[in-house]
């Protein structure tokens, strides 16, 4: 049995790594009594998939993870009582939203995922004028980008990864900085678009204050949904970033 898991990371938990929260859920799970499946060989090590990688730093309303269950103890696990059972044995911060069984044959995560929303703070600047560069970027032909890639340099066009934007109002009162507020839609396929990427990419560029990833969207046959499936609870309405 393959379970999919939809978990929020908000707080002083964004400063923990991508590597030490896997680190987390590996021991909650463990102390969580589940029967995890394991790889074979000498050093097995439990069956967990994790999603895309969220930046050190960034928050998230929706991130994923798939569990392999072994069989047929899986048949006894009530997936219902998991956000439940779970929550408490994360760090604070981290709280399980849903779980539901997928087929094992859906698309991991990693390579299912074609773009994410994000809502980005960008302090020091208005609306109003956070408005104009995001025009001058949307009427662009291409936003060329120089990246690293396997120790080499590589020039890279973000424009196609830039599948919406709209400033969505001043930041709230709570804000370290004052600014405005952007929701972005960036692609994570053939090559991903980070926040600080995109803002970088605006004339004059901007710097990123606080950043929440709020959906993540598998695209397929014309549809667009969630990873979770059919008759999970969904994500919270995206809103500006939490201190």
């Amino acid at each position: 049995m393959r379970l999919r898991v939809r978990y929020r990371k908000l707080g002083k938990v964004r400063f923990t790594s991508h590597r030490d929260l896997a680190r987390c859920w590996e021991r909650a799970l463990r102390r969580a009594e589940l029967p995890v499946a394991s790889t074979e060989g000498f050093s097995p090590r439990p069956k967990v998939h994790f999603g895309l990688a969220l930046s050190t730093g960034h928050e998230s309303l929706g991130e994923y993870l798939d569990v392999d269950l072994r069989e047929p103890e899986a048949l006894a696990v009530d997936t219902e009582a998991l956000p439940e059972r779970l929550t408490p044995l994360l760090p604070p911060g981290v709280d399980v939203e849903a779980v539901a069984v997928i087929d094992r044959s859906e698309t991991s995560l990693q390579e299912a995922v074609t773009s994410c929303t994000w809502v980005i703070e960008v302090p020091g600047t208005s609306p109003e004028a956070l408005a104009a560069a995001v025009d001058t970027t949307l009427s662009a032909t291409e936003l060329p980008v120089v990246r690293e890639r396997k120790g080499k340099k590589v020039a890279d066009d973000l424009r196609p990864g830039i599948l919406g934007l709209t400033v969505v109002g001043p930041t709230p009162p709570d804000a370290p900085e004052q600014g405005a507020v952007l929701e972005a839609e960036l692609a994570t396929q053939p090559r991903s678009v980070r926040p600080a990427e995109l803002l970088a990419a605006f004339d004059p560029p901007r710097t990123e204050g606080r950043v929440r990833r709020t959906h993540q969207w598998i695209t397929s046959d014309g549809a667009t949904r969630e990873p979770l499936s059919p008759g999970a609870p969904s994500p919270a309405p995206a809103g500006a970033c939490a201190p």
